[in-house]
């Protein structure tokens, strides 16, 4: 399938999984951490199943690659993302924290580019000021 295409369905996902949880979170009385752990615990069970085929590529993965999923996704933004994301749809309106909250493609652009070596184009720099235009607009 089309990189595109599945970029844009995580943000559909993201964006009606964002709207469910608010409404559960506040339905429920939850707290972020209660949310994030009911979210995480399905997550597990569900993609546990999937990737049971490719579950032998992991000793050949070797210890480097499993130490930067672990930190990057599992501590910076599996537990560290997800709790200040959680605790930030329980405190405000969807329309002020999913504007902000989606920039993480803002963030992983400046970390390929200063840390991966991808090149800075003029097209990126101005989908970069642009997003952030549109960032501002929606939150004032």
């Amino acid at each position: 399938m089309n990189a595109q295409l599945l970029a844009l369905l995580t943000a559909i996902a993201w964006g009606v999984g964002g709207y469910f949880e608010k409404k559960g979170l506040h339905l429920g009385g939850l707290s972020p951490q209660m949310g994030i752990t009911i979210r995480t615990a399905v997550a597990l069970v569900i993609l546990g199943i999937v990737s049971y085929p490719q579950w032998k590529t992991l000793p050949q993965a070797g210890p480097k690659a499993i130490l930067m999923m672990v930190i990057g996704g599992g501590i910076v933004a599996g537990a560290i993302g997800m709790l200040c994301f959680y605790a930030a749809l329980k405190g405000a309106p969807l329309n002020r924290v999913m504007p902000i909250a989606f920039t993480s493609p803002l963030f992983g652009a400046l970390m390929g580019i200063i840390f991966g070596g991808e090149p800075l184009t003029w097209k990126v720099a101005l989908g970069t000021i642009l997003t952030i235009a549109g960032i501002i607009t929606l939150t004032i």
